[in-house]
């Protein structure tokens, strides 16, 4: 008896030690919807293992999940969406009015990659909160990226010239949108054409974003056209990258001035 008492203090003992780190609550919420799709497919497994890695290292909650009915629910406790290679497009009419919702009432978005591209007025709110229309872009080549604002959390860690193989998208600016450029790409370090046969694109010269953050409604957004395939969601810098845009748009901190 004696000794099962002992063991049972011993238990409450360890119990209250662990309570702190147990009962710790996140710093944020971050919702994350990858679907997949013809060309985007591949990287969902890898980018949910690391999403969630850096969840865990950097203390914030993560949902991930390739269901639009989410967007049905309650996303008042998101501090921030992500759109991972997921367009707005795969979301229903009352799914997009809950999101706009959501964003008109101060909520955070974060658009990567293929979420960047719209149906030409099919979602024309989403195309403003993008903030560029997507044309047709060049094949993946490496390149020569540019930090454009060192002081934003999506550039620290990054060279001021990093080497890196993506599809360079090429913009329009068609509803006057302003945004702040955070990544550029040298078109010098590529070719800008290099496309599919029986198409053609121009390069954007030297101002060619290819990440930027902006206002929308009263929400914050970070879009970085990068992250093509699913290897780079395994590179220490690519996920750099990507948590300084995330932790900006949750939280709205970090930005040196």
């Amino acid at each position: 008896m004696k000794q099962m008492t002992r063991s049972l203090a011993l238990g409450v003992a360890m119990m209250a030690i662990a309570a702190p780190d147990s009962l710790a609550e996140d710093q944020f919420k971050l919702l994350v919807l990858a679907t997949p799709g013809k060309y985007h497919y591949e990287y969902i497994p890898i980018a949910r293992d690391n999403l969630e890695r850096l969840a865990k290292l950097h203390a914030f909650g993560l949902t991930y999940t390739n269901k639009t009915q989410v967007f049905e629910g309650d996303l008042k406790q998101y501090a921030a969406v992500l759109f991972l290679n997921t367009p707005g497009e795969e979301l229903n009419p009352a799914q997009r009015a809950n999101f706009e919702e959501y964003m008109r009432g101060g909520g955070n978005a974060v658009v990567v990659h293929r979420a960047a591209i719209a149906k030409p007025n099919d979602w024309v709110w989403f195309e403003k909160m993008v903030g560029r229309t997507v044309g047709l872009h060049p094949k993946l080549q490496t390149g020569v990226v540019t930090v454009v604002d060192k002081n934003f959390p999506a550039t620290f860690g990054l060279p001021e010239r990093w080497v890196w193989s993506d599809e360079f998208y090429t913009f329009t600016n068609p509803y006057n949108v302003r945004i702040n450029p955070v990544l550029n790409v040298d078109e010098s370090s590529y070719d800008p054409t290099l496309i599919w046969p029986g198409q053609t694109v121009k390069g954007m010269g030297k101002d060619h974003p290819i990440a930027w953050h902006h206002q929308h409604e009263k929400g914050r957004v970070f879009v970085t056209t990068l992250g093509h395939n699913g290897e780079m969601y395994r590179d220490p810098q690519f996920l750099g990258h990507l948590l300084g845009g995330m932790y900006w748009a949750a939280t709205g901190r970090g930005q040196q001035r």
